[in-house]
């Protein structure tokens, strides 16, 4: 039996089976669910649900899930902690894989290295940096998602970027191989990672410096200050587009004048223009009806194409 590339028209009955062929696979430790609602994943708490979710225990049964979509002519999703994601309201057809188990989500003190898993917070490694007395990694504390989430998108904030203090990659490819790439051996560009397109990051040794834990902290405290003074507390995906080269989008949408604008339950936030959230109640259709008007007007009143930075997937 052949799995087709929809598989939402599957009778319930068969989907178990698929679950079940699955589950046979893998160590009894990962965790597979149906039907999976994905706004119960996403910071911005919106998203139909995904015909199955996954989160492999270990990298062989990761391996062993990917050579299952492989034959099954699966798709397949990579989600990290859900920030910079919007899922539309029909949901994912295919499998969705979250590396969100302890085995993904280590973090290890190596002289001046960090070794942090894919599934591990980046605000836990800037965390576990100041405890050492590690700097280099400090931006990372205000930024949510995993660190496989900040590779993928090359995350950046208060001037510095996921890359700038990666010395290596670990990744697999969609056959299951493991590598270790550096930097200089990977795409790399503003707010992207193209490598990661083709191979998933299982991990990543940061290179940081030695520095008093002291200033360290007054840094992060700095960095945390300004973001929550600027940056709304409601639900959101975090920056919604990327900086055109004319102006920061934040900026520009200030001035057009679109600040609070609503369309559902979305608003653009008053604190920060590039910041969409969610009042309660919004739609995937909502936010994506607002990103329109965004756009249009930019387009319109300045000649400015606005590029979401928000990876969106899914089915309307």
């Amino acid at each position: 039996m052949t799995l087709t590339a929809d598989i939402s028209e599957m009778p319930t009955q068969t989907k178990i089976n698929f679950a079940d062929e699955l589950a046979a696979r893998v160590s009894s430790t990962t965790v597979i669910k149906r039907d999976e609602p994905m706004a119960k994943h996403t910071t911005l708490r919106v998203g139909g649900p995904a015909d199955f979710y996954i989160e492999p225990a270990t990298e062989t049964d990761l391996a062993l899930i990917l050579q299952w979509c492989g034959e099954r002519g699966v798709k397949f999703f990579m989600l990290g902690r859900g920030s910079n994601l919007l899922v539309r309201d029909g949901g994912f057809r295919g499998v969705v894989i979250c590396l969100s188990s302890p085995n993904f989500s280590r973090i290890e003190i190596d002289g001046t290295r960090i070794r942090a898993g894919a599934g591990a917070k980046q605000k836990n490694v800037a965390v576990e940096a100041k405890r050492n007395g590690l700097s280099g990694v400090e931006f990372l504390e205000g930024i949510p998602g995993s660190i496989g989430g900040a590779l993928r998108m090359n995350a950046g904030a208060m001037g510095g970027e996921t890359f700038n203090a990666v010395e290596s990659v670990r990744v697999m490819d969609f056959a299951g191989n493991i590598s270790e790439l550096s930097p200089a051996e990977m795409s790399v560009a503003y707010r992207s990672c193209p490598t990661l397109k083709n191979h998933i990051a299982l991990g990543a040794v940061f290179q940081c410096q030695p520095e008093p834990r002291e200033e360290i902290e007054k840094r992060m405290k700095t960095y945390s200050e300004k973001r929550w003074s600027s940056q709304p507390a409601a639900p959101s995906a975090g920056c919604m587009f990327k900086n055109p080269t004319a102006i920061p989008a934040g900026r520009l949408i200030d001035e057009l004048g679109l600040k609070n604008t609503k369309v559902g339950g979305a608003r653009i936030s008053l604190e920060h223009g590039n910041f969409l959230v969610n009042d309660g109640g919004a739609t995937a259709k909502d936010v994506l009806e607002l990103i329109g008007v965004l756009r249009a007007k930019a387009k319109v009143e300045r000649g400015i194409d606005l590029h979401t930075e928000v990876e969106i997937i899914g089915e309307e």
